[in-house]
């Protein structure tokens, strides 16, 4: 294994900070690590955090809308950093039937973010993309070798998630051409972890997977047929590259995800592996499954940043798996008798479109 290069995130010493989406997973992991370390994060999202209280994770919450230019100037006044996590969006289920309201959504808080970034004047400006960005026609072999940074052109995203991701990406670089303005991008690699969403149907595959291991009793639900491959990152490891990214001196978009490919088969045996549930069945219905194969490269991560992600499928999965069971006993106990062994795409919906402009309510 390669050596790492060290890190240690310099000391906020009450520099103020912006974490866009800080209310969602992955934000909210960040702007975490980022208060422990002395910044004075700013959150700013239209929802709460489910699993932590805001003292947890910020010093101050905004609860509003980004697709609003003044929320997002507000929420950058006098920052040193801006991170953007913020993305209306979900797993398969959800991304395949919701374009336009993704599409619309998204490129207004990115859009927005972007600019109240260069107003306040800040240094520098993380964007998180992902790798839904890449070529559709680079992803049809399971066998996939791994998706270097250049495949993303010429340009042929599966679906309008990925192509609002890159549209988005090469705004935030015009933005660092014409601008005293650092901008980071990193492309995720599905992030996993405890503290997500794990039901609904905007759940990723890795929660989806855990939640209908722990409760299935009889057959274990695949859509598709199982032979799609992903690689898989774990939150910490997420977190660390995000930080490495944005302190270092890397001013083209990367890969932020781990190698080690798996089939949804084999991820299944995985999730079904730690209470002993190997022998039930597996049931391959129809479902979304997204592109064939897909795995990071990490060539250029390594690179720019020395390190990659190195936490395993088997040991990441574990903490979520477990995590995720304590959730769904709190349900129970709480009166809860929906069956989670199944998983549900949400349909085409609207409301947060009609809701833009009504400022009794936030989205």
């Amino acid at each position: 294994m390669t050596e790492h290069r060290p890190f240690t995130l310099p000391p906020g010493n009450g520099a103020k900070v912006c974490v866009g989406g800080g209310a969602g997973f992955i934000g909210s992991h960040i702007a975490k690590r980022l208060k422990e370390n002395g910044y004075k994060v700013t959150v700013v999202d239209w929802k709460e955090n489910e699993f932590m209280k805001p003292e947890e994770f910020c010093d101050e919450f905004i609860l509003d809308d980004l697709r609003k230019l003044e929320v997002a100037v507000r929420a950058c006044k006098d920052c040193l950093q801006v991170y953007n996590l913020a993305a209306d969006m979900g797993g398969m289920g959800f991304i395949c039937s919701n374009e336009s309201v993704l599409s619309f959504n998204n490129t207004s808080i990115s859009m927005n973010m972007l600019e109240a970034a260069r107003r306040s004047k800040c240094r520098d400006f993380f964007y998180a993309s992902s790798a839904c960005v890449y070529n559709e026609a680079k992803q049809e072999d399971p066998e996939n070798p791994g998706l270097v940074e250049s495949d993303a052109w010429p340009a042929r995203p599966q679906d309008m998630y990925g192509l609002e991701k890159l549209y988005a990406e090469e705004m935030a670089l015009a933005y660092g051409r014409d601008f005293p303005l650092n901008i980071r991008i990193a492309r995720f690699h599905n992030i996993y972890g405890p503290r997500g969403t794990w039901k609904g149907g905007r759940e990723k595959a890795p929660a989806a997977f855990c939640r209908k291991a722990i409760t299935s009793t009889v057959e274990y639900e695949i859509w598709g047929d199982g032979l799609q491959t992903r690689s898989f990152t774990y939150i910490d490891d997420c977190v660390e590259g995000v930080l490495r990214l944005t302190f270092s001196d890397c001013d083209v978009p990367i890969n932020l995800g781990s190698t080690e490919m798996i089939s949804m088969n084999d991820f299944a045996a995985v999730a079904l592996s730690y209470e002993d549930k190997g022998h039930l069945p597996i049931k391959h219905i129809d479902g979304p499954m997204g592109v064939r194969g897909r795995n990071s490269n990490n060539v250029l991560i390594m690179e720019k940043l020395g390190w990659e992600p190195t936490t395993k499928i088997v040991d990441g999965l574990r903490k979520t798996y477990f995590w995720i069971k304590g959730e769904i006993e709190r349900e129970i106990k709480e009166g809860n008798t929906a069956d989670f062994s199944k998983s549900e795409i949400v349909q085409q919906v609207e409301d947060s479109l009609l809701q833009l402009g009504n400022e009794e309510s936030t989205v």
